[in-house]
């Protein structure tokens, strides 16, 4: 077992190799900065607004893949054994990339400050090859803003040039680019940096268990999107810095025949396929949740270890009855995802102890599943209530039932009160429903802040248990039935 002292990725058909990377490097400083590439622009700094848009390629079951990712939350750290594509590579010479001059030929740029985020996010969908069509090219795009020109010139840009198969340099050269990532990939644990001050990018489970269980005041890093604004918004000093990201074993998705079983650092672009098959409905919260730069880069594990009350994932697979496993040197232990999140800020996890795995139970043929969302914008926003519901049914009635909010407490929460009173209830009978919307009053007591007021809360939340309970009655039969086709 080996370690380097230096990150390596590929830059534009050469390997760069960096032996002092401050830990809390971000892509964009290192491109400006470092590089004095000034293409990539900071505009939002935390991941929202995608004008640092930058794409990262790398091998995925043998195959090239290109991710568009946000820069400017993104660790340079995180870089190591990938490809980083920006909007100063593309052009050659005074030809300008089929997705540039797309742009050009829509007038899809006026101020052009978003542009270059637009054409790497548009680059990626380029190089997936087909014709998507303008609500998937919407969903693409999703995670970044324009305030000028407006989205129909882009999106005509996206269906102007994604017409089919990729013919620019980089599908051309996309085997000898796979080979030298192949060759990048040399099995190392990296550690650059000293005791005191380090990032280090385990490959061995076990290096990345011993590292943390030795350096329990290090800062764990699976894919940056919340981390990255401690360092870029909260100017939080992190000296060391542990990545998870370089441990193939934790990327790994199993759909097994009644689990899913999720390694901590599957991104949510690995585990959606997987996850989307449980429900529709898991599906369509996963296509909101973040942007496609968030979800290339996004974990589940990080959602559920930095136990953010309003995170989207874990009321979902609560209601589904997760099991969590967490790993401390050479010791595992597990337990129900509930039991995880103890208060505000607080989960049991003592120091040094990593998020390992997530196993997810599939429905039974007696089980129904329903989630929905609640936020102000429907794309790129935090939840203002986050609901998760698991019915087990015996005919037309409830034998039992799994309820989860994100957005309602301190934490992920399962509504105890609300389950109890809904064990025998009668879909055909909906005045029997009432005691248990009721009851959620009784379950949760929820805060106003910026983003909804107590009495709102409370208010959806009881309207999307009825919205539940009709749907699964048939009242709302064909038009749910439309909306699962179309997210299937």
């Amino acid at each position: 077992m080996t370690t380097r002292a230096s990150i390596r990725f590929l830059r534009n058909g050469h390997i760069v190799e960096l032996t002092h990377v401050p830990p809390m490097r971000t892509v964009l400083d290192y491109l400006r900065l470092d590089e004095r590439a000034r293409g990539t622009k900071e505009g939002c700094n935390e991941g929202d607004c995608g004008a640092c848009t930058v794409a990262v390629g790398s091998l995925k079951h043998g195959k090239l893949v290109y991710e568009p990712v946000n820069a400017c939350i993104l660790l340079v750290g995180q870089l190591d054994g990938k490809e980083l594509v920006t909007v100063d590579d593309l052009a050659d010479g005074h030809t300008l990339h089929p997705v540039q001059q797309a742009l050009v030929d829509t007038h899809g740029s006026q101020c052009g400050f978003c542009t270059p985020g637009f054409v790497m996010s548009l680059f990626t969908l380029y190089q997936q090859g087909g014709a998507p069509t303008r609500d998937e090219i919407a969903t693409h795009v999703a995670g970044n803003l324009c305030r000028c020109t407006g989205y129909r010139p882009i999106i005509d840009a996206a269906q102007a040039c994604c017409t089919g198969k990729a013919a620019d340099r980089w599908a051309k050269g996309a085997k000898e680019a796979a080979r030298r990532l192949a060759a990048l990939d040399d099995g190392a644990d990296v550690f650059v940096g000293s005791a005191e001050s380090f990032i280090a990018r385990p490959a061995q489970a076990a290096t990345l268990a011993r590292l943390a269980a030795e350096n329990p005041d290090a800062t764990i890093v699976s894919g940056a999107t919340d981390v990255g604004l401690w360092i870029t918004k909260q100017m939080r000093q992190l000296p060391k810095i542990i990545l998870t990201g370089g441990v193939k074993d934790l990327h790994k998705v199993e759909d097994g025949k009644d689990r899913v079983t999720l390694g901590a650092a599957a991104t949510y672009a690995e585990a959606t396929p997987a996850l989307s098959a449980i429900d529709p409905d898991l599906a369509e919260v996963l296509r909101r949740l973040g942007s496609t730069q968030v979800r290339a880069s996004g974990t589940v594990g990080g959602n559920i270890a930095n136990g953010s009350p309003i995170g989207d994932t874990p009321p979902m697979l609560i209601a589904l009855g997760a099991t969590l496993t967490l790993r401390h040197g050479d010791t595992e232990r597990s337990l129900p995802l509930e039991d995880f999140f103890i208060a505000y800020g607080k989960q049991d996890r003592k120091p040094g102890e990593l998020v390992w795995r997530i196993d997810v139970p599939k429905l039974k043929p007696n089980e129904a599943f329903r989630a929905y969302k609640i936020s102000k914008r429907f794309d790129q926003d935090i939840s203002a209530v986050m609901a998760a519901f698991s019915f087990t049914l015996a005919g037309r009635k409830l034998s039992a039932a799994r309820i989860a909010f994100g957005g309602m407490a301190a934490t992920p929460k399962r509504g105890r009160e609300t389950e109890a009173a809904l064990q025998g209830v009668s879909l055909d009978q909906p005045a029997t429903w009432d005691a248990a919307i009721a009851a959620l009053a009784k379950d949760f007591q929820p805060i106003s802040d910026m983003r909804a007021s107590a009495a709102y809360r409370i208010e959806v939340a009881q309207g999307l248990l009825r919205k539940a309970l009709l749907e699964l009655a048939g009242a709302a039969e064909t038009r749910v039935l439309a909306n699962r086709k179309a997210v299937a």
